[in-house]
């Protein structure tokens, strides 16, 4: 069995995970904010991720020896949504009407994949000790021989 391979397919499960650790504090960091340092409204992110191979998994169970390559970020991209309108006549950045553009972030979906990415990366890390156990246990059967 490959093992370096298993080991590639956890470690990018971690790294898409991670991505989206970060893309959802990032979203939850500016719920609040009007304006990014540039002057642009905030507007809230999302990771696309997915196999790195294209390939069905029909066509792994068909050809022998053949392993997945795992996942990859394909971009992190801006999320449609309607800003929230919250009215603040004396906020500096309301509009003539006393409303304040504030970013559509829903901070309890963004609480969700929070806890949906910490979950799959802690999957990830589980799959990845047992085949480093496995490994470890099959040094020492070749080595006790």
């Amino acid at each position: 069995m490959n093992y370096l391979s298993t080991f590639a397919i956890s470690a990018s499960g971690m790294t898409v995970e991670k991505a989206r650790l970060d893309v959802t504090a990032m979203n939850l960091a500016n719920v609040h904010s009007t304006r990014t340092a540039d002057g642009n409204a905030f507007v809230p992110m999302q990771v696309i991720s997915g196999a790195k191979q294209g390939a069905s998994f029909a066509s792994y169970l068909s050809a022998a020896g053949v392993q997945s390559a795992g996942a990859k970020v394909f971009e992190v991209r801006a999320r449609n949504g309607a800003p929230r309108m919250v009215y603040e006549p004396g906020h500096p950045d309301a509009d003539g009407k006393g409303f304040v553009a504030y970013p559509g972030v829903d901070p309890v979906g963004e609480m969700v994949n929070l806890i949906s990415a910490m979950r799959a990366y802690e999957a990830n890390v589980a799959a990845l000790n047992a085949a480093k156990t496995m490994a470890l246990k099959a040094l020492e059967l070749g080595g006790s021989a």
